[in-house]
Parts: structure tokens; sequence; C-alpha cells
């Protein structure tokens, strides 16, 4: 058995001291993994367990989440969120990684994606919608008016428990840290501006479906049918741009890792272990054909 250390530190990007934990040894293709909302990076502590005997895996705050602290006048929105990111891994250093995107991660992620497409060695979806027909009535009247009731106790626990199968299996500790985080100074001002500015992640819908059937990265889909924001079938959505797409759905709600954790770990080291494998035999390959055209000249 092989667990993991994990460390937990800081890095300053323009001013925003991020704070992000990491795991796992050198080499390989990283694993960037983005939290959804309202959670931070802490959502991650028992993938990281699962995978970080053999896997890099790192996973930021954002700012206005978890531990991450941001200055006063710091403008909330998905842009400046997925500015953060960006400048994240430039800081760190983190070369080409395979992007797991929970809810707010894909919008966050796929701005980073489409900025930087060489960055993208393979993508992870989860529960992270794409699609119109993946939104819910729920979701759609969330993002019409949205209200300081989505920073309430009731919807962050009904986040977790809500469309799971077995709630005995889903620990109280993450709606309950979670809350603690909304519940500081600034953080629900910070959360309504990103809700009112979440209408613009669905005018980017196309653009980001644009950018899945250009590059058709290496993709599995992972998703919690008893999800009450984003619907099932937004999860088969990915295959109309990536026909290739790996879909598992799971009898789960919406924060799936929580409660189906031991069926989810494997296929992703599953995946990771394909992607490092096939980035290294192309990059075998453009090395030899570089040798041979050198050796041509």
């Amino acid at each position: 058995m092989q667990i993991p250390y994990v460390r937990h530190g800081f890095v300053d990007v323009e001013g925003v001291e991020v704070f992000y934990r990491e795991a796992g040894p050198e080499g390989g293709v990283p694993l960037l993994l983005l939290h959804g909302f309202p959670s931070a990076s802490h959502q991650y502590r028992r993938l990281m367990d699962a995978l970080g005997g053999r896997y890099r895996v790192i996973a930021p705050d954002y700012p206005g989440f978890g531990h991450t602290r941001a200055p006063d006048g710091f403008e909330y929105s998905f842009d400046r969120l997925a500015d953060v990111v960006e400048g994240f891994v430039r800081a760190i250093g983190l070369g080409p990684f395979v992007l797991y995107a929970f809810d707010f991660g894909g919008p966050v992620g796929f701005r980073v994606a489409e900025r930087h497409p060489e960055w993208i060695a393979g993508l992870i979806v989860q529960n992270a919608n794409a699609y119109d027909e993946g939104l819910s009535e729920v979701a759609r009247q969330a993002v019409k008016a949205p209200s300081g009731e989505l920073f309430t106790l009731p919807f962050t626990r009904g986040q977790y428990e809500d469309g799971t199968a077995d709630p005995a299996l889903v620990a109280p500790d993450g709606w309950t840290l979670d809350q603690h985080f909304l519940d500081l100074p600034g953080r629900k001002e910070a959360q309504l501006a990103l809700a009112r500015d979440y209408a613009g992640n669905l005018a980017r819908y196309p653009a980001w479906q644009a950018w899945l059937r250009r590059h058709r990265p290496p993709t599995l889909v992972l998703w919690g049918r008893g999800d009450a924001i984003f619907l099932e079938p937004g999860a088969h959505a990915y295959r109309r741009d990536v026909p290739e797409a790996e879909v598992h759905v799971f009898d789960t709600g919406h924060f799936a890792l929580e409660e189906k954790l031991p069926e989810i770990a494997p296929l992703i080291a599953g995946f990771l272990e394909r992607t490092t494998r096939e980035r290294a035999t192309r990059e075998r390959t453009a090395l030899e054909r570089t040798i041979l055209e050198r050796a041509a000249t």
C-alpha cells in the first residue's frame, strides 16, 4: 500500500496567495484538480490519498474559496479565476497535465485550456457541464436569479447528499468545512459576484465544444446521475465532440467522489497510466523523427 505524504503551501500570483495541496512523485503526467462550488481543494483529500502514491496530484483553492487569500478589490469573475489558475500553473512550473474539471472547475478549466491547449495532456470531466441539455431547471433558475439561499447550510449540505444512493457514505466534514469558508467575512459577496457572472459560461458552451472538436484530448467523463444541477445527458453529450471519450455514470449525486471513490479512483488511475504511456510514445516518435530528419540533411 502506497500512502503519500501530502504537502501544503502558498504561491503568490499577482498578489493572490494561492493555497494548494500536492502529493506524489515527479515524472509522468501530473493531475491538476480544479474544485467546484462551494468547496475547495479539501474535497480531493481522499482522492489524493488514493492516487498520490503513484501519480503527482495538485489541487489549488480559487480566490474566494478555501484558504486562498485575495487582496481587497479583487474582481470575482470566472475570467479572473482562470487568470489566477493560469498564473498558478506557471508559478509552480507545471508541465503538460491532465485537467480534472468538477463543477466550477469546468468554466475555469476550459478557459485555461482555450488559452493553452498545449498544456492539456488529457481531460477528466466530473459533473462539469458544457452542454445545454446538461442544465437542469434548478440550474437555469439559479443562473437567472442568483440569491443568498445558495450560500446557506441546507443548500450546501444538499449538494453533497441529494441524489446519493447511501447518504451514510457521505461524511459531514465536506459540507461543514464548505459552510465555514462561506461564512467568512466577504465570502458571500464574492460568491454572489460569481453567481451573477455564471450566465457568461453558458454563452461560451459553443466555444468550448469547438475546442473539444479541434483538439480532441483523451477524455474521461465521470458523472453522478442523481445530480440535481447538472443532468446525465450532459455527460453523454461530450461524445458528440470527442467520440472516443470514455463515459461512466454512477448512482450518486453531484459530489460523486464522496460516495463512489472506490469505483472512480481506479478509473482515474487507469486513465493517467494510459495518458502517460501514450504521451511518452508520441514524444519518443517525435524525437526519432527529428533525429532522422537531421541525419537526412
